[in-house]
């Protein structure tokens, strides 16, 4: 009898540490994916305010957070994670979205201002990195891409650096930031800017001049960013000058892949880019739910996300 109960006393013993050992470790792998370290006092104790603070930071720096990880990161339960989430979509800092949030669009559906690079380098970092990542593995040695001026189009630059076994790749670019970023490349990858006026609000080279270089190459694949992808109206960018020297490397480009977090989807803006026709494909993140994609899939667009 004795030995029964020391038994079941141990099993007993090595589940409760098994349990816990699991817990601590999901914990521990939801607290990698977000980074609450800089949080004041104990996870239980935070009062809401500031913990509806820090989902909106995370938000605003990540670009989609899922319930889960909120529900675990800041140990509170899925009711308590969908309600803070309510209360920042009321505010109108977030927008629910299926599994989580994302950063919300302002009233009007699309920004009220031109943000400059460096404040839209701040934003969405992480499905920017996703979308660098996808957009790169389209891309073999010896060809030769147009590469848009942007922050998404920069993760692709980094992406393409980090790729070592790249080789006689050919980059042209109207980004100065996409320029300086690749230069480590060189010899590997060869660095061509357009020329043109230079725009400080986004370190990008326009028209006059750019059309003297894009008129003159014929590139493999042309990536393009953008403010906005819509079903009915193409791709579109909120301001001409750029507008214009994307649509004149879509028509220099055998292939043209849009580059577009899921806030810009549904998005329509004052420059016109190019229908959706002159696009095979469009690389996004994960926050880029199926109702969003469906109308683009059926316009006959491939769509890359991340898993």
């Amino acid at each position: 009898m004795a030995s029964r109960e020391s038994t079941e006393s141990t099993e007993s013993t090595e589940s409760t540490e098994s349990t816990e050992s699991t817990e601590s470790t999901a914990s521990t792998a939801t607290a990698d994916l977000i980074d609450v370290s800089d949080r004041p006092g104990d996870r239980d104790t935070l009062p809401a305010h500031q913990r509806r603070e820090q989902i909106q930071r995370l938000v605003g720096e990540r670009g989609f957070v899922r319930v889960r990880e909120l529900r675990e990161a800041f140990g509170v339960s899925g009711v308590t994670a969908r309600a803070d989430l309510d209360v920042l979509e009321s505010a109108g800092t977030v927008q629910r979205v299926h599994g989580g949030a994302v950063p919300a669009a302002p009233l009007s559906g699309r920004p009220l201002r031109e943000f400059s690079f460096e404040e839209a380098l701040a934003s969405s970092v992480l499905p920017k990195q996703q979308i660098g990542v996808l957009a790169a593995a389209l891309v073999t040695s010896g060809q030769s891409i147009l590469l848009d001026v942007g922050t998404t189009t920069l993760s692709i630059a980094h992406a393409l650096l980090a790729r070592t076994d790249l080789t006689d790749v050919v980059i042209i670019t109207n980004g100065l930031s996409i320029a300086l970023a690749l230069e480590p490349a060189i010899p590997r990858f060869t660095v061509i800017v357009t020329g043109g006026s230079l725009r400080p609000l986004q370190h990008s080279l326009v028209e006059p001049l750019a059309r003297t270089v894009l008129s003159q190459v014929h590139a493999d694949l042309a990536f393009i960013g953008c403010n906005g992808v819509d079903a009915g109206y193409g791709v579109t960018n909120i301001n001409l000058p750029e507008a214009g020297v994307k649509t004149l490397m879509l028509a220099a480009a055998t292939r043209a892949v849009v580059v577009a977090d899921a806030s810009k989807l549904g998005q329509v803006h004052l420059g016109q880019v190019g229908p959706l026709r002159a696009f095979d494909t469009l690389v996004t993140d994960a926050a880029a739910d199926e109702v969003m994609l469906a109308p683009l899939r059926e316009a006959g667009l491939t769509v890359l996300q991340p898993e």
